[in-house]
């Protein structure tokens, strides 16, 4: 979900003391977050989060005394019971005024790590469709809907770009590397066609589909059986989601958005962990 409107929101309300900026400068052993987090603390509120807790209290409570006109000298704290927490890492932080003037600069992080955000592509607005894009919206997800009905696609939450297409597989080709597909259409033929175009990519973070197991093994047969690679196939996610009893749209959602989340950052780290 894009943090730009929150944060707008947060900047209005900061007056003309502007804010701090709290970074994490070095993080050791196990800890909340890692040197990538980052929040600003105002007279009157803050916006993100440098992992909560006892931490969290104590950056914003040095913060505020920044603003006051303390030093903003950086703070170092090891994550045990001496603050309430059992972490058992060690956190560094920095403290930095930015005054009404900067406020470009800290808008320009925050629409940096919004255009970062990877996308998920889900292929059907039904019932299972909707309760997904809801529960993804509140994560940091770019979230894609694609549909061949527009009395569906207009049912779609707010924050989800929608498309409306007679022919959703064609779709699959334009779709960024490293994104999620979730295919819960309300047609089988409809599945096979998307699902088999976005195996033939090789650069998705998860290709996935709603169903059972033996619909798995009746779109593996008819996979195979039209010249489907049995290596991508192995890919493929189906069923998606826990196998539970509580088959709500909004329980199916959560599992299955936990999973994509997990799938996505394990792809971003594996590409790191090349790069490096």
């Amino acid at each position: 979900m894009p943090r730009l409107a929150t944060y707008r929101f947060f900047a209005e309300g900061s007056g003309a003391a502007g804010f701090v900026l709290v970074r994490v400068v070095e993080a050791k052993g196990s800890t909340p977050r890692d040197t990538d987090a980052w929040m600003l603390v105002s007279a009157a509120g803050s916006f993100g989060t440098i992992g909560g807790g006892r931490l969290e209290l104590e950056a914003i409570d040095q913060a505020r005394d920044v603003l006051a006109g303390a030093e903003a000298a950086p703070l170092a704290l090891p994550l045990g019971p001496a603050i309430g927490q059992c972490c058992g890492g060690h956190v560094t932080l920095s403290f930095e005024i930015i005054p009404p003037a900067r406020l470009g600069e800290i808008q320009a992080m925050v629409e940096a790590e919004d255009a970062g955000d990877p996308e998920v592509w889900l292929f059907g607005g039904g019932h299972v469709g909707r309760a997904l894009a809801a529960t993804l919206l509140l994560l940091p997800v770019k979230v894609h809907v694609a549909e061949t009905r527009a009395d569906e696609l207009a049912l779609m939450p707010e924050g989800a770009d929608r498309h409306l297409t007679a022919l959703p597989e064609s779709l699959v080709d334009s779709i960024a590397p490293g994104s999620a597909v979730v295919v819960v259409t309300h047609d089988h033929a409809l599945d096979f066609l998307i699902v088999s175009a976005a195996l033939a990519r090789d650069d998705l973070a998860q290709v996935g589909m709603i169903g059972s197991d033996t619909k798995r093994m009746t779109f593996a047969h008819q996979y195979l059986r039209e010249g489907g690679d049995k290596a991508r196939l192995e890919t493929l996610t189906c069923p998606i989601g826990r196998k539970i009893a509580d088959k709500r749209p909004e329980v199916i959602a959560a599992t299955v958005a936990a999973d994509i989340i997990a799938a996505l950052t394990d792809w971003r780290e594996t590409r790191r962990q090349d790069a490096s």
